[in-house]
């Protein structure tokens, strides 16, 4: 058994020192203050055997299993004390830079790239220079997309991928009727990979008539190659595909079907400003892939804050096109503007919502890795 000792200018700091040397389930033994700091005392957990009994008549493995389970309790309780430690340490500190992550975290942003952002704000005064470093920042980081590089002036082939219930059919009807308004109904075809429910090729068919653009409809990757062939003069060609979960396996055949085509399919990805942001991280990362050329933030109406969606955009590094905000085809879909986003981010923290942390709760959230 190696009992090893870590210290660091804060118990948070000596913290993550035991994080990345021993991993995330290492045991916390003690802490104590000194000279400079914080000494923190951990095992290893494949040490942490070593303070078991040995197996025996006396010792049956359901005691040992109650042992680890009491071990695991202690170390969770003394990890909540070093947060609640590390907090107090940085409120009083860093006042201006704990009042402006309260800001972050009840906007909906997750604690582990609000701590980067503490991490990355210098010194300030006040807590509104903090706020407004922290606005101009995430502005700043908000990958959208250069106006030059519109889809449909620029043209090309895109697939709109995504769950289901996204909204990709509605939003493939607006990028249509942008080009048909700017490069005439003959610079475009429409696509559709979505035979499985009548009902969605139905509404692009019907979207179709109204612009005057036939829709084309394919089964296979042989199909989309087929129809990608014919349409290769067209200006601009969008695929609207079937909506299937994130973790349903198809996902991964899809994005190898449209991944495989001799012409180059671009893919945009279609993000919810309705779902949670663990939610969006597991999306992005099924559809991920090559190939993948951008998002498009969709019910942007229907959603309280997007805090939680700007926080998967900012840390996937995701280009943003576009951000769509209601049914109506094309009015309600509009070009993304980063500033617009981030003040909207903010105007969803509300102090008396049921949602929002308490003063004693900020330490438990702030514990996370």
């Amino acid at each position: 058994m190696k009992v090893r000792k870590y210290s660091g200018a804060s118990a948070r700091e000596a913290l993550k020192k035991v994080k990345e040397d021993l991993g995330p389930d290492a045991l916390i033994l003690s802490n104590r203050p000194v000279a400079g700091g914080v000494e923190i005392t951990a095992l290893a957990t494949e040490d942490a055997s070593s303070l078991m009994p040995e197996p025996g008549p006396s010792v049956e493995k359901s005691e040992m299993a109650e042992i680890m389970d009491e071990i695991r309790t202690m170390r969770n309780m003394l990890e909540e004390q070093l947060a609640g430690f590390a907090w107090g340490d940085m409120a009083r500190r860093e006042p201006v830079k704990v009042s402006a992550m309260r800001k972050m975290l009840g906007a909906g942003f997750s604690p582990r790239f609000s701590r980067q952002m503490m991490d990355k704000m210098p010194p300030l005064k006040s807590e509104k220079e903090a706020f407004e470093w922290i606005r101009a920042a995430l502005v700043r980081n908000i990958n959208v997309a250069n106006p030059e590089a519109d889809i449909v002036d620029r043209g090309g082939v895109f697939a709109l991928v995504g769950p289901t219930g996204v909204g990709k059919t509605t939003t493939t009807a607006k990028l249509a009727a942008r080009c048909v308004v700017r490069h005439g109904a003959a610079k475009l075809a429409l696509v559709t990979t979505d035979s499985y429910r009548i009902g969605a090729y139905e509404q692009l068919r019907i979207y179709g008539k109204i612009l005057g653009v036939p829709v084309h409809s394919v089964k296979d990757a042989a199909d989309l190659g087929l129809i990608l062939h014919e349409l290769k003069d067209k200006h601009l060609v969008l695929i609207d595909t079937i909506g299937m979960s994130q973790k349903d396996q198809k996902v991964i055949d899809q994005v190898a079907m449209l991944s495989g085509c001799e012409t180059d399919v671009e893919r945009i990805l279609l993000l919810n400003a309705t779902s949670s942001g663990e939610t969006l991280d597991d999306v992005v990362r099924a559809y991920r892939g090559s190939g993948l050329g951008g998002c498009i933030l969709t019910k942007v109406d229907e959603a309280i804050g997007v805090g939680q969606a700007l926080d998967v955009i900012i840390r996937n590094r995701l280009i943003l096109h576009y951000i769509a905000n209601g049914q109506r085809v094309p009015e309600d879909m509009h070009a993304a503007n980063s500033r617009y986003l981030v003040d909207r981010a903010f105007r969803a923290f509300k102090e008396d919502s049921p949602h929002a942390l308490k003063d004693f709760e900020y330490p438990l959230v702030m514990a996370g890795g």
